[in-house]
């Protein structure tokens, strides 16, 4: 496969808002419906036996909450898709401006 085809089948997205808006909740769902996963994990429960996908660091599993963000890429219906999914809390705001940068 050439390079201009590879490159028309990419496509980035970035979720970004603010906190506690659902944007790791929309991820795991998108990883599911798409086929990535085969069952969506949990963002607040702190004792759930399954965590979201992108809140992978031990410190985001604790707090609930995105820490820094998650690039989690898959395929659908002939695409490569690269989801990026970001902080909301205004701390670690600098980590939602870099993934501005990628898409």
């Amino acid at each position: 496969m050439d390079i201009g085809s590879e490159a028309q089948r990419r496509r980035t997205f970035a979720i970004i808002s603010h906190p506690d808006a659902g944007k790791t909740t929309l991820t795991e769902k998108l990883l599911l419906y798409a086929g990535a996963i085969h069952l969506a994990g949990s963002v607040k429960s702190r004792k759930a036996s399954r965590h979201a996908v992108s809140d992978w660091m031990q410190m985001e599993q604790e707090r609930g909450i995105s820490v820094t963000s998650s690039v989690l890429q898959f395929e659908h219906r002939g695409a490569a898709l690269n989801l990026l999914d970001t902080p909301g809390h205004a701390d670690f705001s600098e980590d939602t401006y870099r993934t501005l940068a990628a898409v």
